[in-house]
């Protein structure tokens, strides 16, 4: 908690002091509006789990629906595409394809909520000084819980198209555990006022819309929730054909996500923490269930959710 403290008041004294400035919250919506409606492209690098890449980034529409594709610069070359409800990862190399994956995240750049009316609730959002970034001028939105069951983190938004430029997730021990970074980037243009893009669900239907259930009505209760985070969808049997079946529910509060896994205890259960980068998961043997909570959150989080996971 002492590095959210001195992170908050590092803020308070950089906060730009414009009474027409516009809010925290008024910047994310602008963020959230420009990356669902411009086209644009750019180098950027990622570091993200312990890994660094360097990557090629472009953002469209086909057909009116929201496009966004990673290409890799260095080995193993691959490009992934998000399109409407349905992630592909192409090993250019090898030639082989990987598909029909539902994205979970809004954005392969930042995860933004989908509505700001509530963020207050668990987050303080100030924004800071102006800074350069890939030669550009950005504004710096700092996104602070108010708790510790999840990240704070900054924004850099460029002050001219309200595209984000930059993105630093920090651990509750105040070090950066994710970065992205934009080292230049272009606008190729908006869609058109008469065919405004489509919501990333477009008119195709999710595999979780296809299969969702309602999780009260499940085997399960989750009785340690974090406030703010809301059930994004509770898929049964998603595993493929031939695999053991497991049961997915996610929750998210718009910036992280976590997803809780049931499945059969099998001849070598797994219990206890792993982690890797800014993601931690957390499993448990729960009668014949094997429980696996993970996300994008502090271990102490997955592993307090993981504790109130119950059998009806």
């Amino acid at each position: 908690m002492r590095f959210l403290v001195v992170f908050w008041l590092f803020l308070s004294s950089a906060i730009a002091d414009d009474g027409k400035s516009l809010s925290g919250e008024q910047w994310l919506e602008k963020v959230d509006r420009a990356m669902r409606n411009l086209s644009y492209h750019g180098t950027v690098v990622l570091l993200k789990n312990g890994q660094l890449d360097t990557m090629k980034y472009r953002h469209g529409f086909e057909d009116g629906i929201e496009v966004e594709t990673l290409s890799s610069l260095n080995s193993p070359l691959r490009e992934v595409t998000r399109k409407a409800n349905e992630i592909i990862c192409l090993y250019t190399e090898s030639s082989q394809k990987i598909g029909g994956r539902q994205p979970v995240d809004r954005s392969f750049i930042v995860n933004l909520p989908r509505h700001f009316d509530n963020l207050d609730g668990q987050y303080l959002v100030a924004v800071a000084d102006q800074e350069m970034v890939a030669m550009r001028p950005a504004r710096m939105i700092a996104v602070l819980p108010k708790d510790e069951l999840r990240y704070a983190r900054k924004i850099w938004v460029d002050s001219e198209n309200y595209l984000p430029l930059k993105l630093e997730v920090y651990g509750l021990d105040g070090h950066a555990i994710e970065q992205v970074v934009f080292t230049e980037l272009a606008v190729d243009g908006t869609t058109s006022a008469a065919e405004p893009a489509k919501p990333s669900n477009g008119n195709q239907r999710h595999q979780h819309q296809l299969t969702a259930e309602d999780f009260d009505k499940s085997a399960f209760q989750l009785k340690n929730w974090p406030k703010g985070f809301e059930t994004v969808f509770f898929i049964r049997n998603m595993m493929q054909k031939g695999q053991k079946s497991v049961d997915h529910l996610l929750i998210s509060d718009g910036f992280s996500n976590i997803s809780v896994y049931f499945e059969a205890k099998g001849e070598h259960p797994v219990e206890g923490p792993r982690g890797l980068g800014s993601v931690n998961s957390f499993s448990k043997v729960l009668a014949n269930w094997q429980i696996t909570v993970l996300g994008e959150v502090p271990a102490k989080t997955v592993e307090w959710v993981a504790a109130g996971v119950a059998v009806r």
